[in-house]
């Protein structure tokens, strides 16, 4: 397994840690990614565009926190966490599919030299509950001798 100094960097600035697998809390993230899902949908029908895609990449993001805290995995940095989403899962569809939310929200977030269409603020919120949807299939899937190997795989991706 490559090392990745990034995540090294965050495991020692106290930022990644392993914890004890949560349910409680898997189920907590769970609620806020379908909540922002509500929330990007009532903004794209209200022409609410930029602030749609920011909530659809909170739907992504805080089903793949839900996904992590299900493995006992905690970790305070959102690219962090999408880069261990791809060394732990290998899902790279799932992985392209965050990591251009992340980019849309930060762009629309953060920048005004852009136009949001209705129909990209559409096409993320599909993408959002896709997203979603399979997360929800990972962390259903996941038994405890599954768990325990990524536990592992997350000491070796972190040395």
């Amino acid at each position: 397994m490559k090392k990745s100094s990034f995540l090294s960097k965050l495991k020692k600035e106290g930022k990644l840690e392993l914890v004890e697998p949560s349910e409680e809390i898997c189920a907590s993230y769970l609620e806020k990614a379908d909540n922002c899902l509500k929330s990007a949908k009532l903004l794209l029908e209200n022409n609410l565009y930029e602030n749609s895609i920011s909530m659809s990449y909170y739907v992504m993001y805080n089903s793949l926190t839900a996904l992590l805290f299900k493995t006992g995995i905690k970790c305070e940095n959102h690219t962090g966490s999408i880069l261990l989403f791809k060394k732990l899962f290998g899902k790279i569809d799932l992985f392209k599919a965050i990591s251009f939310a992340k980019k849309e929200r930060i762009d629309k977030q953060y920048y005004v030299d852009f136009t949001v269409t209705k129909m990209s603020a559409r096409d993320l919120l599909k993408n959002a509950e896709d997203f979603l949807v399979k997360i929800k299939l990972l962390i259903k899937n996941l038994n405890t001798e599954e768990i325990e190997k990524l536990r592992e795989k997350f000491l070796l991706v972190i040395k």
